[in-house]
C-alpha cells in the first residue's frame, strides 16, 4: 500500500507546485541558500519585487481597505501582490495547501468592475486577498487535513464563513497547509511535508494553523483566518509573532469545514483571525459578527458586536507556569515584564494557582483519543499511510464505550464548573499565561500543550499577543538556583530547548 500513498503525496506538491505561475517562480539564482535561517527579508532584498508589489505587500489590512474601497487601489493589482508574495513564501517555506490564483484575479476584476460603475463597494473586506487555513472547504479544491486520502477530494460547496467573507468582498486566494488530522502542535503532515518559520527555518512555525502564521508572517497574506481545538490559533501565533483571537464556541461560524476527527465535539473546534496589527483583528471580529453569522450557521449565538468601556483598573491573575512545564527563561522574563506594565498602569496583579491545569490537560487528551483512534487511523489505511510518530497516542488508545464517554462528559463539566468557581472567587478579569513554555522550538522538537489546550476544555475566550520581548542570549539562559523540574517533561524539554532569538508571546484568557 506504500506506493499509493507516496505516490498521491507526490502528485499533490507537484499540482501544487505546476499551480504557480512561472512568473511568480524564484529565479534559481536570487533563492537564498538552505543555510540562510530568516527570510522574511526577501522581498525587499531580492530584488525581484516591484516597489509597489513591495508597498502593498507591507501594508496592514486596515491600511489597505479605505484604498481599496475607494478605487484609489485596484483590487486586481493587489491580489497580484499578495499571490506573487504568497507563491514565494510557499517555495521558501512550504506554508500552501491550495491556490486558486485564476479564480482570486477574476473575482478583484469583478471588484474593480463594480466600483468603476459607480456601485461602490461590496462590503467591510472589499477587494481585500484574505488566506485560508486547509480546513475550510472551497468548491472545487481539496481540504486534505493532512491525510493522503483526502487528495482529489474536491469540496463541492464552500463552508459558511467562506461564503460569509466571499459576500464581505474579501478575495479568496490560497489555503494553507496543516499537520496530519490538525492534531499536531507543529505543521507537518506525510502528504506535503513541513512547513518552517520564516523567521529561522530551522525552527517551527506551530500547529495545527501553521501555514497561516508562516504566510502571514512572510507577508504573503494581510489577513488569514486559523481554527483552533487545543492550541491551533495560539501556538502558531507565538512561534512567529502575530496576534490571534481563539473565540468561545458559537461566536464565528464553523459550519461546512472538514474536520481532523470528524464527529469529536467533546471539545469544539472554533476559527478565528491571524493578524499582523491588533486593530486588524478586532475589525475582522467586528465585521464578522456584524454580518449576522447565526443566520447561517446554526450554532452560532445571536449576539451582536457590543463596544465596551474597560474600568480604570482591572484585576489580572498571573499563571507563572501550569505545574507541568516550567517556562524558559524569555518567557518567564516577559511575564515580569507584563506584570510591571500593568501594576504601573494601575491593574491590580495576582498570582494563579495552576492546580487544575494537569486534570484539564489529562481531559483533553482522554476525549482526543476516546473513539480509539479509529478515525485517524481509517484514513491513514485508505492509502496505506503511516501513522506519524507524533501521533503515537492514536495507535495506542483504548476505544470508550458509550456509557465511558458519557461519563467523561460529565467530568469536563464538573471541571468546567470548578474553574468557573475558583474564577469567581478570586475575582479576576482575566489570566495572564505563557502560550508555551518557549518562543519556538527547532523543527519536531515541539511537546507540551498544556498551557493552551485546558482553555479549549474550558471554552474560554483567549487572545495571544507578541511583547515586544525578543530571546536575548546574553541573559535568557538557565539559571544556577533555577527551581527543580516540575516533572519528567519539564526535565525533557530543559535539556533539549534551546535559546533562539524569536519573538515572545503571551495570552489572555477571558472567562
Amino acid at each position: 500500500m506504500g506506493a499509493i500513498w507516496e505516490a498521491l503525496a507526490a502528485k499533490k506538491r507537484q499540482d501544487l507546485l505546476n499551480s504557480i505561475p512561472e512568473d511568480w517562480r524564484i529565479p534559481s539564482h536570487l533563492l537564498p541558500p538552505n543555510s540562510q535561517d530568516d527570510v522574511t527579508g526577501f522581498p525587499a532584498s531580492s530584488g525581484w519585487f516591484t516597489r509597489e508589489e513591495l508597498e502593498i505587500t507591507e501594508c496592514t489590512a486596515l491600511e489597505l481597505l479605505p484604498r481599496l474601497a475607494s478605487g484609489e487601489l485596484r483590487s486586481e493589482t493587489v491580489t497580484r501582490a499578495f499571490c506573487k508574495r504568497a507563491a514565494a513564501a510557499h517555495q521558501l517555506l512550504n506554508c500552501l495547501s491550495e491556490t486558486c490564483f485564476d479564480r482570486a484575479i477574476e473575482t478583484a476584476r469583478a471588484l474593480d468592475e463594480r466600483l468603476a460603475q459607480g456601485l461602490g463597494p461590496v462590503g467591510p473586506f472589499h477587494g481585500l486577498p484574505i488566506s485560508l487555513k486547509d480546513n475550510f472547504n472551497l468548491r472545487g479544491l481539496d481540504s486534505t487535513v493532512g491525510f493522503t486520502s483526502h487528495i482529489g477530494d474536491p469540496a463541492p460547496y464552500d463552508s459558511e464563513l467562506v461564503s460569509l467573507l466571499t459576500r464581505a468582498g474579501a478575495v479568496v486566494y490560497v489555503k494553507t497547509n496543516v499537520p496530519t488530522a490538525m492534531m499536531i502542535a507543529e505543521t507537518v503532515n506525510n502528504a506535503f511535508g513541513r512547513t518552517v518559520n520564516p523567521l529561522n527555518r530551522r525552527l517551527t512555525s506551530g500547529g495545527s494553523s501553521g501555514g497561516e502564521t508562516a504566510l502571514i508572517t512572510f507577508k504573503g497574506s494581510p489577513l488569514g483566518v486559523g481554527t483552533d481545538i487545543g492550541g491551533s490559533l495560539r501556538i502558531p501565533a507565538a512561534c512567529t509573532g502575530i496576534f490571534t483571537l481563539r473565540p468561545s464556541f458559537g461566536r464565528f461560524p464553523t459550519l461546512g469545514c472538514r474536520s481532523g476527527l470528524p464527529g469529536q465535539e467533546a471539545v469544539q473546534s472554533v476559527n478565528g483571525p491571524l493578524t499582523r496589527t491588533m486593530a486588524d483583528l478586532e475589525y475582522y471580529c467586528k465585521a464578522v459578527v456584524d454580518s449576522e453569522p447565526w443566520h447561517g450557521d446554526p450554532r452560532c449565538l445571536p449576539i451582536p458586536w457590543r463596544p465596551v468601556s474597560l474600568p480604570s483598573g482591572l484585576k489580572v491573575a498571573v499563571m507563572w507556569h501550569d505545574g507541568v512545564v516550567l517556562p524558559t527563561p524569555p518567557v518567564t522574563r516577559a511575564l515580569r515584564q507584563t506584570v510591571e506594565k500593568l501594576r504601573a498602569a494601575g491593574h491590580e496583579v495576582i498570582d494563579w494557582s495552576p492546580e487544575d491545569q494537569a486534570e484539564g490537560l489529562l481531559l483533553l487528551g482522554r476525549m482526543f483519543v476516546a473513539d480509539g483512534g479509529k478515525s485517524v487511523l481509517f484514513q491513514l489505511a485508505r492509502t496505506g499511510e503511516p501513522l506519524r510518530p507524533e501521533m503515537a497516542a492514536y495507535g495506542d488508545a483504548r476505544e470508550l464505550s458509550g456509557l465511558e464517554y458519557w461519563q467523561l462528559h460529565i467530568e469536563r463539566l464538573a471541571f468546567q464548573k470548578k474553574y468557573l468557581d475558583r474564577w469567581k472567587a478570586a475575582g479576576i478579569d482575566a489570566i495572564l499565561a505563557p502560550v508555551t513554555p518557549f518562543s519556538s522550538v527547532e523543527n519536531g522538537m515541539f511537546k507540551h500543550v498544556g498551557y493552551t489546550g485546558v482553555f479549549n476544555v474550558l471554552d474560554y475566550s483567549a487572545i495571544s499577543f507578541p511583547t515586544g520581548i525578543t530571546v536575548d542570549r546574553t541573559i535568557d539562559v538557565p539559571r544556577d538556583d533555577a527551581p527543580p523540574a516540575l516533572s519528567d517533561l519539564d526535565q525533557v524539554i530543559r535539556s533539549e530547548c534551546t535559546v533562539s532569538i524569536e519573538p515572545v508571546s503571551l495570552v489572555c484568557q477571558i472567562s
